[in-house]
């Protein structure tokens, strides 16, 4: 059995050993503990170095502005691929044909059907112009006949006029008709008696006679010239109405017909906008066949290929990257780290092959990165699950480099408050989040 009783301490005092003396006598020993003496000095003054808080985040090379960024260009109709006039990495201008494709769709088959539409158009214009001037010429018939019509009932209305002096004219004359009879009538009535009486011959009554039965004639001819002359003025009152009707209806006539003239104008009007629209599209639509560049830049890669390839609308053909574009960097932060986000505040970046020395929490003495500065917070969360945040070059500080390629990753530090480093590393090992910070460029009361 082993003896393990209290005789056998292991704590018994080693020193008399030859080993342990040596030991104690070499040099590297009192070295060694001199070291462990000045490192725990060292991290104990370390600890209380001042510590930049930080947020990282990740992400890559972009643009500022959208149209700098790698855009895809697309067909706007649905056709034929009968011709490539560039290749990948060409350097294209604005307006330069990339790829011509020919129609598809039966109704745009015709050759000819841009000239057959401008012919059709010309057509309707000639007729639209037609219909003008048959209204212009109906509204001159419209003129004359107001102006006949004025003239008729003018020429009506006086021969009214004269009949109605003719009337009273024969109706004086009837008027003294009638007296003459009533004269003639006493003077024979004096005659007889006076016949009956001795005093007057038998000729003379018959004279009287005679002159009273000659003015009884006269009184019935003047009686009829009367009534006729009544007729007369009765018919140049039923021609007035007469004339009135006849030019009213010739007027009508024409204003029917005007209407009718302009009623065919506005629609050939129409059908005339509707063939220029037309035109239009068909000559617009000849000219998409040739896709050309929106702007300067390189093409990147032909999404389509081959000769005879059919394509849809909206099919995307190639991918092109714009000559010129203003650098940024787009990197995604944690939902809990966006409050701490400012627009105008600064960021240190890295870029993905760079050669770069980072100290996150002395930015002052890192290696190789960049000075930027935050555009833009977008509020939305993305697909990741993080904010995205948009850096641009700050030009205070060291220009980015120009070798950097649109889309290569890059790393971010947003910079915040100062700390102690023993206060970063009791945050750190409780998962505490960075200190709430607010931009020195908010006032005290904003702070408050």
């Amino acid at each position: 059995m082993l003896n393990i009783s209290s005789n056998n301490s292991i704590t018994e005092n080693i020193e008399h050993f030859n080993t342990v003396k040596n030991l104690q006598n070499r040099p590297h020993y009192k070295i060694l503990n001199r070291i462990i003496i000045v490192v725990s000095i060292l991290c104990f003054f370390i600890l209380f170095l001042p510590w930049t808080q930080n947020i990282s985040g990740s992400g890559s090379v972009t643009t500022l502005s959208p149209d700098q960024r790698p855009q895809t260009i697309q067909t706007t109709i649905a056709g034929k691929i009968e011709k490539w006039y560039v290749k990948e990495g060409d350097f294209v201008h604005k307006g330069d044909t990339i790829l011509y494709i020919s129609e598809i769709k039966e109704d745009y088959l015709d050759p000819h059907l841009v000239e057959k539409t401008k012919n059709q158009v010309d057509a309707k214009k000639k007729a639209q112009q037609s219909y003008e001037g048959k209204v212009g010429s109906l509204s001159s018939q419209i003129l004359a006949i107001d102006k006949e019509k004025k003239l008729k009932l003018q020429q009506a209305k006086n021969k009214i006029r004269q009949g109605q002096l003719k009337v009273k004219s024969d109706s004086m004359d009837l008027v003294a008709v009638r007296t003459q009879l009533k004269i003639a009538q006493t003077q024979f009535n004096r005659s007889l008696n006076l016949q009956k009486e001795g005093l007057k011959p038998l000729s003379d009554v018959e004279d009287k006679k005679l002159k009273l039965q000659e003015v009884e004639a006269k009184i019935i001819t003047q009686e009829n010239k009367f009534i006729a002359s009544e007729n007369e003025l009765i018919n140049a009152r039923v021609e007035v109405n007469r004339i009135d009707a006849e030019y009213s209806e010739k007027k009508s006539k024409a204003l029917s017909e005007q209407y009718t003239a302009l009623s065919n104008q506005y629609d050939t009007k129409a059908q005339v906008n509707k063939l220029e629209n037309q035109y239009s599209n068909y000559k617009i639509r000849k000219g998409l066949y040739f896709i050309t560049a929106p702007q300067n830049g390189y093409i990147n890669r032909a999404l389509q290929s081959g000769i005879g390839e059919t394509i849809k609308e909206g099919t995307e053909i190639v991918s092109i990257m714009p000559e010129k574009y203003d650098i940024a960097v787009e990197t995604f932060v944690a939902p809990s780290d966006l409050p701490l986000i400012h627009k105008g505040e600064k960021v240190r970046v890295w870029f993905d092959g760079w050669p770069t020395i980072v100290f996150s929490g002395w930015p002052g003495m890192s290696y190789g990165t960049f000075g930027g500065k935050i555009v833009a917070v977008e509020t939305f969360i993305s697909e990741n699950g993080k904010f995205r945040v948009l850096i641009a070059p700050d030009s205070t500080e060291v220009p980015w480099p120009k070798q950097i390629s649109m889309g290569s990753g890059a790393k971010t530090l947003a910079l915040l408050n100062n700390v102690p480093v023993w206060y970063e590393i009791w945050r750190t090992l409780n998962g505490f989040p960075p200190n709430y910070y607010q931009p020195k460029s908010k006032s005290s009361k904003d702070k408050k």
